[in-house]
């Protein structure tokens, strides 16, 4: 019994690719070429809390040896396997990367091939001594609109493989969740949309939720993209009336556009939606706002109101900012910081970094849904300068849209089709606060390399936070509850 047990477990082992008690195999050939690996982490930085990086070999072979370690130094964690995935024990994968902050890691890969083992050039990765926020909360939902009534919002712990629903629609009636948002990373103040018969916005503040109506009488377009003003007690919204367009040919299969879209603020605590005239402008739509971290400007989208024969791809929005007293409630007036429009592009989704020197934002041709251009591209207004330009190191020949900053502005997430142009993954790069310089992405790490290859649904507005978001059954009993109506007070300022 004792034997069949011992064989039993290094069977299990064998299978599961681990290393130990395995013997390592010295190489009997080097090779000059580097190896291919799936997904591609190879030349990135890492925060140095983040999940194993299991990847595949891109190459033939009969068997497989991976050793990994820190750059000048013994390797610390060896996989062995018949198959070319690799699959990296956490423990000992947190264990290194804590020891490596600062320094660079290596994967050196051997395969046996002909009956020898080949070792191929060491592929090489910066550990960052940044952490990146622990979680990240995005909705997942299929890219088309057919299988829309299947979706939920989830957050995946980023030190590990764990994903845990927040709310699924599943549970109220196959109605839509939309636009999750938080306070510059906190968790203890989120909100969320619910659109269909128990509609309404849910905001959770101080450890409960309340849910408001999205719409009224005086605001029937109701509230949707929404900003934290970093005091907590106030959110601007878009008021958006969106069209949504099919087109049977080309690579822009679904469009969408404002017929009317205007900024408003919400004060959490009076439930009272003030308009202001300076935001509101019946000639032009307003969209998309971000607040600086210090709550005095507002950024956001402007185009002007599209003309009943004026075509989709006509339509540019410049990126604009505007002052703001939040004790007087008072905006100032509107200056456009980069005039997209002027070079025939259109801006959106601004985001500020949390020192508030740089303001990313999409560009891409025309409009602002940018998720199925893939044109969009990241682009950084340095706020000190006045000076914008791409950021080519995170951007790709496909879709890169949504994207958002860790707490401490070291991490940018990134929404990109750049695997297989059809669904959108989170991405990470890592961010220079002093230069507004980025380091080339990596995608979501997932347990089994090849996940992406059958996940059909799109990883949708993906934000950090600090902590786990602990209010999703809080979110549930409040759906089917009565909304608190909006008071909606009109100013000239």
């Amino acid at each position: 019994m004792k034997k069949l047990f011992s064989f039993l477990l290094f069977l299990s082992m064998l299978l599961l690719g681990t290393s130990c008690g395995s013997r390592y195999h010295q190489p009997d050939v080097r090779a000059k070429r580097k190896l291919s690996i799936y997904p591609d982490y190879t030349n990135v930085a890492l925060p140095w809390n983040i999940a194993p990086t299991n990847f595949e070999i891109l190459h033939k072979g009969e068997a497989y040896q991976t050793e990994i370690g820190i750059v000048g130094r013994d390797a610390e964690i060896l996989v062995q396997s018949a198959q070319p995935t690799v699959e990296i024990d956490e423990t000992a994968w947190h264990q290194l990367l804590k020891t490596a902050a600062g320094q660079a890691i290596f994967f050196r890969i051997s395969v046996k091939e002909a009956g020898k083992w080949v070792v191929y050039p060491s592929i090489t990765n910066r550990v960052s001594r940044d952490a990146i926020d622990s979680f990240l909360v995005y909705r997942l939902i299929y890219p088309g609109y057919e299988l829309w009534h299947e979706m939920g919002i989830y957050q995946r712990n980023l030190t590990s493989f764990e994903q845990t629903p927040i709310v699924e629609n599943k549970d109220f009636n196959r109605q839509c969740v939309n636009c999750h948002s938080f306070n510059h990373n906190d968790a203890q103040q989120a909100m969320l949309h619910v659109r269909g018969k128990d509609g309404g916005t849910l905001i959770y503040r101080h450890g409960r939720v309340e849910k408001v109506a999205s719409k009224a009488d005086a605001l029937p377009n109701g509230l949707t993209y929404p900003a934290w003003h970093p005091n907590g007690k106030l959110i601007a919204f878009s008021t958006n009336e969106i069209q949504q367009f099919f087109h049977s040919v080309g690579k822009k299969t679904i469009e969408v556009a404002d017929l009317a879209a205007d900024l408003v603020v919400y004060d959490v605590e009076h439930h009272r939606v003030q308009t202001f005239s300076a935001i509101g402008l019946p000639t032009h739509a307003e969209t998309f706002p971000a607040w600086a971290p210090n709550g005095r400007q507002l950024y956001f989208c402007r185009a002007r109101m599209p003309q009943s024969r004026l075509a989709l791809d006509s339509i540019r929005y410049d990126l604009c900012r505007v002052t703001f007293d939040a004790q007087k409630m008072k905006f100032g007036s509107v200056e456009t910081v980069y005039p997209a429009s002027k070079f025939h592009r259109s801006a959106s989704f601004p985001v500020v970094s949390p020192d508030g020197n740089f303001v990313v934002f999409t560009l891409s041709d025309y409009g602002n849904f940018s998720i199925w251009h893939p044109e969009s591209d990241l682009w950084m207004l340095n706020v000190r300068t006045g000076e914008c330009r791409e950021l080519k190191a995170v951007n790709s020949p496909n879709v890169d849209s949504w994207h958002g900053f860790s707490a401490s502005g070291k991490w940018m997430v990134l929404s990109s089709k750049r695997l297989n142009g059809g669904w959108a993954q989170p991405w990470f790069t890592h961010f220079d606060s002093k230069t507004g310089q980025a380091t080339k992405p990596f995608v979501l790490p997932q347990k089994a390399p090849r996940f992406y290859d059958s996940f059909l649904k799109t990883y949708n507005r993906p934000e950090l936070i600090i902590t786990p978001l602990k209010a999703g059954r809080q979110f549930l009993r409040a759906i089917p509850t009565d909304a608190t109506p909006l008071t909606v007070v009109h100013s000239d300022k």
